[in-house]
């Protein structure tokens, strides 16, 4: 007998929509990476990209737990000399909301060309609307911040 590999072109993919209001970053960052990635499909395929399509709202609105609002720091460097830039992750919250997420859930997909295509996938906003009503996407429900 031999293995079942799913062809990609044959795939059903969904859409999901998550709720960021008062939900955690890191829980909501590895349901999204789950989601995407397609872990929670019985198809599931490592070096297949049979996930679903990710909708994110109210990015701005994300919880940090513990003393990650000024103890966590975000870099990036011009390529120059001395030019490292790093950002407290409250101040990253506040000028650009929707990059918080995404650096959260680009962490937690494959470095490779198949990561950045499931990183395609994702799509964050800062408000609680979106443009993909036409898609019908599903909502996802994560457990409440206590």
């Amino acid at each position: 007998m031999s293995t079942f590999i799913p062809k990609v072109a044959g795939l059903e993919r969904k859409w999901f929509v998550i709720d960021a209001k008062g939900q955690v970053l890191g829980k909501l960052a590895t349901r999204a990476a789950v989601l995407l990635a397609g872990k929670h499909k019985p198809v599931y395929t490592p070096f297949l990209d049979t996930g679903d399509h990710v909708i994110v709202i109210n990015a701005g609105q994300v919880h940090m737990s513990g003393r990650k609002e000024t103890d966590k720091l975000y870099r990036s460097h011009s390529g120059y000399v001395g030019g490292l830039k790093t950002t407290a992750a409250g101040d990253m919250r506040k000028k650009h909301p929707t990059r918080v997420i995404e650096e959260a859930v680009k962490g937690m997909l494959p470095k490779t060309k198949l990561g950045r295509a499931m990183f395609q996938k994702l799509k964050v906003y800062a408000g609680d609307t979106h443009p993909h009503q036409a898609q019908r996407p599903q909502p996802v429900t994560l457990a409440t911040k206590k």
